[in-house]
């Protein structure tokens, strides 16, 4: 009976560590990407502090960094993957995530809005809103993240 505890216990430690491991391999290029962000947002955009990160994978890959910048204005700044080139923008110069749920909402009927998120399409700062109809069908929206404008919309798919 005791070899079974023990054996149990063991097989119990061998899994948890094959789970921290992998989960630890899997996060490491997400924490690079960030770790680059900020440093890119930092020299380059005059990021002095970070609120948040996010990666967006569209047409490219940016990296999303929302801070402030020493005049303690709230910036985002995308950043390309690749070239590492940046855009900036106040954040109090475009639409807040909020804006844009009530814009999405007031006009198309959705059953269930399940992310919206900053990323860039063709050079252009963007709300993209990721959504299901009452069909369960999927649905991308672009809206331009100064105007609020549809730039693209990709439904029922």
């Amino acid at each position: 009976m005791k070899k079974w505890i023990w054996s149990c216990a063991g097989l119990v430690v061998i899994v948890l560590g094959i789970v921290v491991y992998t989960y630890v391999t899997a996060y490491k290029p997400v924490s690079k990407a960030e770790e680059t962000a900020e440093k890119i947002a930092k020299e380059e955009a005059g990021v002095v502090s970070i609120d948040k990160f996010s990666l967006y994978n569209g047409n490219d890959s940016y990296y999303v960094v929302e801070g402030k910048n020493k005049d303690k204005e709230d910036v985002i700044v995308w950043i390309e993957e690749k070239t590492h080139g940046i855009t900036v923008e106040n954040k109090k110069d475009g639409l807040t995530k909020q804006a844009v749920i009530n814009k999405i909402s007031s006009e198309r009927e959705l059953k269930k809005i399940d992310t919206v998120r900053l990323g860039m399409l063709e050079g252009i700062p963007v709300w993209e809103v990721y959504a299901h109809t009452d069909d369960d069908l999927i649905n991308y929206f672009y809206f331009d993240f100064e105007t609020g404008e549809l730039l693209r919309n990709i439904e029922n798919i």
